[in-house]
């Protein structure tokens, strides 16, 4: 599958996965909101029958409905119908407040008028008997206070006792009237009867009596009413899921076009920079990718261009070494070979000087093949390393040993400077053969270019982390332009200079990967007129993979 599928097939699923996530999120929300504007409902129910309640106990009768009904439906915003056992409508808010009464919905609630009796839970059954007789004949004196009362238009005040049971209170300063409250009379006969009848274990004795005392006030107690509460066309609302899927769909659409121009903002530099690669790989290494922007895309077609640009310079270097190359074996093969044939022809003595120059050139010819060998092993990886704990300064002074006939032949002075005083100079883990090859071929060098008189100085020190060598000569120096060319191969400063006296031209470039190989690095600064420094820097582990 192309990449450009791929990342439209993950981009549609991401926005089809989010959008039904959203909209999952949403319905559950919105259930729980209607699962809560139901109980909502419900409290209502609850509000509106304990406000009944509270006023038939208050009242001890339903006269009072319609104000309490009107109040109610102004709060809870609710139709409320109150219909008595016989059928007579009590209260309806919708006939209340002017408008035609609309047909109920649900099941009405059933609002007894009763109080219920609470009987004190340590009694025995014949003093709950003995208080259940006892508010009998205490509710009918209160009723028939309040019925004096009333009569008189003097204000009924209505309490319940400590049993449940709603008694009138005397006005203050005496009831003003001809009323009096009569007290309770208990027959003990009667409480006898009464507990014999309701012997019974725990709640049923209980309700036997609130049974007894309802029986005994059939005449004088309000009857149960229903309540509706609710209209056909307010039941509870049901949450519509039809729009909220159509906008989650909208919501993945946009998604999905939004993938399409992104993938497209993203597909076109990687179709470029796919095109550009194959050209590259058939061996057109001129093919570059336009850069637009900072993202990433930007940042790819940059390092693709700088990549292709690398590669370019190699493959310039490339052909460039095999014109080295040819350069290089071209003249001495053809001196050998004139000088041959004129031997064959007799043209020549054979001499014991001439044989000798020829086997020096044979010799020099040997030398830059081992030289070249020597590099391709290095830039492959592929040279050998005896890795051991290696002392910098025992191997610059084998090196000056080495060097020193050279440089008292030129007239030149090698002087080594070995700070003693601290650990840097011994690495840890490096070649001292490889390193000693390195150091060789900058002394010689250094020895080379420095006329009679001068100095050639190696410097070794460094740090417990690093070691540091040094060559620095008083030659003639490198123009600022030649310094980043000293390490290619075939490069010399002076170019009137040949392998005779300036060598193969490859020696800094095998310095250069025997350094690279051993973790560390090689430098190069010089001053015009001044000499040149060549720094090399080691660190105490060479790297795990060398």
């Amino acid at each position: 599958m192309a990449l450009r599928l791929r990342a439209l097939v993950l981009l549609v699923f991401v926005a089809v996965s989010a959008s039904g996530a959203t909209a999952w999120l949403t319905l559950r929300e919105a259930d729980r909101q209607v699962r809560d504007s139901a109980a909502a409902d419900r409290q209502d129910v609850l509000r509106i029958t304990a406000g009944l309640r509270a006023l038939v106990l208050a009242d001890g009768s339903w006269d009072g409905t319609a104000g309490l009904v009107t109040r109610l439906s102004r709060e809870t915003r609710q139709r409320i119908r109150v219909v008595s056992d016989t059928g007579t409508v009590l209260a309806d808010s919708d006939l209340l407040s002017g408008h035609p009464a609309r047909p109920v919905t649900g099941l009405p609630v059933t609002v007894d008028g009763a109080p219920t009796l609470r009987l004190p839970a340590g009694n025995g059954l014949p003093e709950n008997a003995f208080v259940t007789i006892s508010a009998v004949s205490r509710y009918r004196a209160g009723h028939d206070y309040a019925t004096c009362l009333q009569r008189a238009n003097a204000p009924v005040q209505r309490y319940l006792d400590d049993v449940g049971v709603p008694l009138v209170r005397e006005p203050a300063g005496g009831p003003g009237t001809a009323c009096r409250l009569a007290g309770s009379v208990v027959d003990d006969s009667q409480v006898t009867r009464l507990a014999d009848v309701c012997r019974q274990p725990g709640a049923a004795a209980t309700g036997c009596l609130q049974r007894f005392f309802n029986r005994e006030l059939l005449d004088l107690l309000p009857g149960p009413v229903q309540v509706y509460v609710g209209a056909v066309g307010t039941a509870t609302p049901r949450f519509a899921f039809l729009p909220v899927l159509a906008v989650a769909g909208a919501v993945a659409m946009l998604i999905v076009l939004a993938a399409l121009l992104l993938s497209r903002s993203v597909m076109r530099p990687i179709s470029r920079l796919t095109e550009a690669a194959a050209e590259v790989g058939s061996g057109r290494l001129g093919a570059r990718v336009p850069v637009a922007g900072r993202d990433e895309m930007a940042v790819l077609a940059a390092s693709f261009n700088h990549m292709a640009d690398s590669l370019q310079a190699a493959e310039e270097r490339q052909r460039q070494l095999i014109s080295d190359v040819a350069h290089e074996l071209r003249t001495p093969l053809s001196n050998l070979r004139g000088y041959l044939e004129a031997l064959r022809d007799g043209v020549l003595e054979p001499t014991p000087e001439l044989i000798a120059s020829l086997h020096e050139e044979v010799l020099l010819q040997r030398r830059l093949v081992d030289d070249l060998q020597e590099l391709a092993l290095a830039e492959a990886g592929a040279l050998t390393y005896h890795w051991a704990p290696t002392d910098l300064g025992d191997v610059a002074h084998s090196c000056r040993t080495a060097m020193l006939p050279l440089a008292e032949a030129a007239g030149v002075r090698l002087i080594v400077d070995v700070d003693d005083d601290i650990d840097g100079p011994v690495v840890k883990r490096a070649d001292s053969d490889r390193i000693r090859q390195v150091l060789t071929n900058l002394v010689n060098n250094a020895v080379r270019v420095t006329p009679a008189g001068g100095e050639v100085r190696i410097t070794v020190s460094g740090t417990p982390d690093q070691a540091t060598v040094e060559v620095a000569d008083t030659g003639p120096g490198i123009s600022p332009e030649d310094v980043s060319h000293v390490f290619e191969r075939f490069w010399r400063a002076d170019r009137a200079r040949g392998r005779h006296s300036g060598g193969s031209g490859l020696g800094l470039a095998v310095a250069r990967q025997i350094v690279l190989d051993h973790g560390g690095s090689i430098t190069a600064e010089s001053t015009v007129g001044s000499g040149s420094v060549f720094t090399i820097r080691l660190p105490q582990h060479a790297p795990a993979s060398s």
